[in-house]
């Protein structure tokens, strides 16, 4: 299996203004993220409202993608807050061939880093995808410690890396130094990307990539080749972006921007709320300087 690296595109998920998917939109979504050169695709994660879909919407998502993707690798997000709740996203899933598993350290439970460990191990007992652990404590309420990751990455087979969405650089560092070779460490903070890169992860699954996929792709592969000059302007350049897309709860704020730029409605769904005239208002700034620099 090659060993994820550089920009990978969280999806957004279109609906209608009616609340139901827009399977067209979403093509045209993909079909731009391939044709801008991003290296990997992620439906199905937090930013595409997972837990709000049905799992006839997941399937029918998901085949979208594979037809779209250009043969682009496919991380497909699965993760629930239980054993068997994740598994039966697994079996609903991975007959359409995804190329890696993404799992959510489990959410509510707040687990110990044995339970983090216990589960992780048993999921990949499971399965034959490999897994890509995602942490992320603001949404989940419970952090991965690096020694739990470092366990999992030497202890466990099928566990080939991590998004690692905590914001804490000690922690990043920490992992990257200990780390076995083929164990991929992807920033999961649009504005963390290059400090992580620089300390050697592999790359980002990006939010603000929906909306800037070829500046972000080009951030990724200037620091992937060593060109740190390049990739610290294309990060001046995107921080605005990177920070616009969290202003309300993500996608919301991604979202606006699309619709903004006539790519997708704005529409999400409960119990998020339609983003704020004062969101709409900031990324019509955001877009205008991202693009006239």
């Amino acid at each position: 299996m090659k060993m994820l690296k550089g920009c990978g595109t969280a999806l957004v998920t279109p609906f209608f203004a009616d609340g139901s998917v827009d399977l067209e939109c979403y093509a045209a979504l993909v079909d731009r993220q391939v044709a801008s050169g991003v290296d990997f695709l992620v439906p199905l994660a937090t930013t595409g409202e997972t837990p709000t879909l049905s799992p006839e919407e997941k399937t029918a998502i998901f085949k979208t993608v594979r037809l779209h993707a250009g043969g682009l690798p496919l991380v497909v997000g699965v993760g629930s807050n239980s054993l068997p709740g994740t598994l039966v996203n697994i079996e609903l899933l991975a007959p359409l061939r995804p190329d890696y598993l993404l799992v959510v350290v489990p959410f509510y439970n707040k687990p110990t880093q044995q339970g983090q460990y216990d589960y992780f191990k048993a999921v990949a007992s499971l399965t034959q995808i490999p897994i890509i652990i995602y942490n992320v404590p603001g949404r989940t309420g419970a952090n991965m410690l690096p020694e739990t990751v470092l366990r999992l990455a030497r202890e466990v087979p099928g566990i080939a890396g991590i998004k690692e969405a905590s914001g804490k650089y000690d922690q990043v560092s920490e992992i990257l130094a200990g780390a076995p070779e083929g164990f991929s460490v992807l920033s999961g903070d649009d504005d963390m990307t290059l400090a992580f890169m620089a300390t050697g992860a592999h790359g980002v699954i990006s939010v603000a990539s929906n909306v800037a996929p070829a500046e972000v792709s080009a951030m990724t592969r200037a620091m992937l080749a060593g060109r740190l000059e390049q990739a610290r302007s294309l990060h001046h350049r995107l921080f605005p972006l990177f920070k616009a897309c969290f202003v309300e709860s993500n996608p919301v704020p991604a979202k606006a921007a699309l619709s903004l730029l006539g790519l997708a409605g704005a529409t999400v769904r409960l119990p998020l709320s339609d983003a704020s005239e004062s969101t709409f208002s900031l990324m019509q700034t955001v877009l205008s300087d991202l693009w006239k620099k």
